[in-house]
This record gives structure tokens, sequence and C-alpha cells, in this order.
């Protein structure tokens, strides 16, 4: 089958319980957001900051190390019992350890008089951790049905739950996390199947190796949390103005939810392609399909992009009117942007997971680290959660930058930089136009055909979904 039609079809499958679920789950938006005070909804905002960074803790690298063993190990049932175990264990380590410090640690987080915050959130990270390699399975099998429907009842819980306590019965914030809570504990129920039927043996030297491998990606996706997540947690403490500091991580929370659409393609996108990039490694000319990907992936976000900032003045409104600020056409184009380049990141950075080169990814990404939390003390005191947005964009650009340049020195693909850049200025320069200028949506509108003109007469040799590619042919 052709491999352009395998990952499409497999990124739609995906997209169906990623973009479908969390678009559903985007629609609880306009409830918090019309039913809660920006103080109340940036309580919500910044302990899903927390849990971000929690969940790529307590999985510390291990799912991308299961794409890589599952089909490089002789025993595959061995890896996945192994690496399940090992979730387990340690899991449960940091629910014992955060069950004997509950106080402090509510007190750390500045929560001391609603420890259930965190007892609940724990909960939350542990039960998800444990599901997480089970679905991993499920994408290296292929078995993408099964992996969206386990998604969609997931999501679908915790929407009724959301609506049942929060807009039928009229309760406070902490029902949304215990809405969450319940939808996880579904999701690892039905999870069973695959954990039972597995034969359960944790073979030690296995688990060395796969460790080994997954320390890096450890470092690598804590930096990641930290750039996507640190800028709401800091923002609270960084403001000028401590009392109005909840009601700005508030408004940027529901900005940050605006882009989401840049969010769910990029990440549906990568639950895709990275065990499809796997699996084509032994394929002939498969550096021309990791180059063909790439030029569409940025043909599409660059199109995503443009349709937000056309649309802006509608999808606005998602968002409650006290949400509504100047700021936001700026802030949520910047964030669009920024997640444009991670998804770029994403692309490249198969070249340090197939050359098992891991460490290249734990530095890139403490790099990103460095300038996150380094930017944001600079800009956040001087320009608010604008400052945020902008040092998100500066971390994922400088990230793609370096680890394009590490590429071309180590495992060389032959990108076409020219088509790549030709789109990404396009879309910027339109991006400009509109925010300097002012412009309608009927002009915006023309810059958006303009893009897709652009596209049609640049790719007019080829068609990017029903042609094989040449190296394919031969």
């Amino acid at each position: 089958m052709n491999p352009f039609k395998t990952l499409i079809n497999q990124t739609a499958v995906y997209g169906l319980s990623s973009i479908l679920g969390r678009l559903l789950n985007y629609l609880l938006v306009p409830l918090y957001t019309r039913c809660f005070t920006p103080d109340q909804y940036g309580i919500v905002t910044e302990m899903y900051a927390y849990v971000a960074f929690l969940a790529v803790f307590l999985t510390y690298g291990m799912e991308t190390s299961f794409f890589r063993f599952y089909k490089k190990f002789d025993k595959p049932k061995e890896v996945y019992s192994t690496i399940l175990i090992s979730l387990i264990v340690s899991s449960s380590l940091f629910l014992l350890l955060v069950f004997l410090n509950l106080k402090e640690i509510s007190i750390w987080v500045g929560y001391g008089e609603n420890s259930e915050y965190i007892t609940w959130f724990s909960l939350i990270v542990f039960l998800d951790t444990i599901s997480s390699i089970s679905f991993a399975k499920l994408r290296v099998q292929n078995k993408a049905i099964r992996f969206a429907t386990i998604r969609l009842i997931n999501i679908a819980v915790n929407i009724l739950l959301n609506l049942y306590f929060v807009l039928y019965k009229g309760f406070g914030i902490e029902y949304i996390f215990i809405s969450n809570l319940v939808a996880s504990l579904t999701m690892l129920l039905l999870l069973f199947p695959e954990m039972i039927k597995t034969k359960w043996v944790f073979n030690y030297k296995l688990w060395r190796r796969i460790i080994t491998y997954a320390f890096p990606l450890l470092f690598a996706g804590l930096a990641g949390m930290v750039n996507e997540t640190i800028d709401r947690v800091l923002l609270k403490h960084l403001l000028e103005n401590s009392e109005t500091a909840m009601h700005e991580v508030g408004i940027y929370g529901a900005f940050y939810k605006l882009s989401i659409i840049m969010v769910l393609f990029t990440q549906t996108f990568r639950f895709a392609a990275e065990p499809f990039y796997f699996l084509q490694e032994k394929k002939k000319n498969y550096k021309k399909i990791y180059a063909d990907i790439m030029r569409y992936f940025v043909i599409t976000t660059g199109f995503i992009f443009l349709c937000v900032l056309v649309f802006y003045d509608f999808i606005k409104f998602f968002i409650g009117s006290e949400y509504h600020d100047e700021r936001g056409f700026f802030v949520v184009a910047i964030l669009l942007l920024a997640n444009l380049f991670l998804g770029i990141y994403y692309n490249l950075s198969i070249w340090y997971k197939l050359t098992e080169k891991t460490i290249y990814g734990a530095l890139i990404s403490v790099f990103g680290a460095t300038i996150t939390i380094a930017l944001n003390f600079i800009l956040i005191p001087v320009v608010g959660f604008v400052g945020c947005a902008i040092t998100t964009l500066v971390c994922y650009f400088l990230m793609t930058y370096i680890s394009y340049y590490f590429l071309k020195k180590h495992y060389p693909i032959p990108y076409d930089v020219k088509k790549i850049l030709t789109y990404l200025a396009s879309s910027i320069t339109f991006f400009i136009i509109i925010y300097v200028l002012n412009t309608t949506i009927y002009t915006n509108l023309v810059f958006l055909l303009s893009y897709i003109c652009l596209v049609l007469l640049i790719e007019k040799p080829k068609k990017i979904v029903n042609s094989k590619p040449k190296s394919l042919t031969k």
C-alpha cells in the first residue's frame, strides 16, 4: 500500500479520537468561561499544567522506547510486559509518596486549603500512565479503531460528567477534576484486555537496554513539558500585580485553547507518524518518503494557521465575553505559529530516534527549556502573557533549527527546503499584513485563497495523495 495513504488513513483514524474527541472537549471551554471567572479558570489552567509535566515524568520515555524495541526485539510480548510492569511499579511509588506528603505538596503549590486537588490529580496521572503503554501497543499493532473507540468513550464520559456537575448541578471547579478522574478510570478498565492477555514477564536485561534508550528521552520529555506548560505556572508568580495574576492566567489559558486546532493536528500527526517512521525505515527510498511527508505537513499547517486567523473574529466567541481581550489575536497567532514549528520539530526528531542517539533529543530539549525559563523571566514582567507566547515561538523555532543542523550532519534527509521556506514565508507574510493593516474578513479570504493557489501552482506536477512517489514505482 502507498505509504502516504497508510499514514493518512492512520492519521484520520487517530484523528477521530484525538481531533474529534478534543474538539468535543474544546466545546467545554465556552461552558467553563461562562460558568467560572478568569480567576477560577486560572486554577484549572495551572493544575493541568502540572499534570502534563507529571505525565511525561512518570512515563519516562517508555512510549517511544516501546515502538523501538517492539519490532527490534525477537520477543515483542516481553517488551510490552516489561515496560508495563516498570510503569506500574514506578507509578505506584509516586502515588505512595504523594499520599505520604499530601499536606506539604498542597502548601508548596499554593493550594493548602484544597489538598483534595492534589489527591485527584495524582490519581489521574497514575491511571493515565498505566494506560499509556497499552495505547502504544494498539498503535504499533495498527488497531486504530479500538484505540479510537476507547479514547472516545473516555472523552464522552468526561464531557457528560462535566455537563451534569457544572451545567446541570452548578457545582464548582473541583468537579472538573472529579469528572476527569472517573473518565481516566473508565479508560483503564477498557484497556484491561490488553493487559490481561499478555504474558506477564519482567526481562531485566531487556529493561536495562530500554532504560538506556529511554533515559535521554525522559529529559527531552521533561524539558519539552517545561516549554509547553511552565509559562502558565510562572505567570502567576512573575506578574507585578499579584491580585490579578490568576485572572491573567485564566485569560491566557483561554487564548491557548483558541490555538487548539494546530495543537490537535500536530499531536494527532505525531500519534500516527512515530510508529509509521519506524516501520518505513527498512523500505527502499524511505528518506524520500520522510522528506515528502515534511513538505505536506508544512503545507497543511500553514493552511490551518491562516484559517484560524481569517476567521478569528468568529472563533473568539467560543470563549466568554469576559475573556475577550485586545491582545487575543496576536497571542493566538503567535501560539499557532509556535505549534507549527513544534510540529516540524516532531518530524525532524525522528533522526535521533532512528539512530538511537536520543541524547541529542535530550540536549536540544534542555536547551529549549533554558530559553523558555530565561525569556519568561525577562518578558512576563514587561508584557505579561504576551511574553509567554513570544517565548514559546522563539523556543520552538530555535529547537527546530538546531535539530535540522544536527540532522544534516548525522542523518541527512533530502528535504525540499526551498519549497518549505516558501510556504512558511507566505503564510507568515499574510499574517503580518492582516495584523498590521487590520484587514476585513473578505480581504483575509483573498490571502487564504492566494496561499492555496500558491501551493497548487508549486505542487502541480504531483498529486499529493493519489499518486505514488517516483521512488516507489521504480
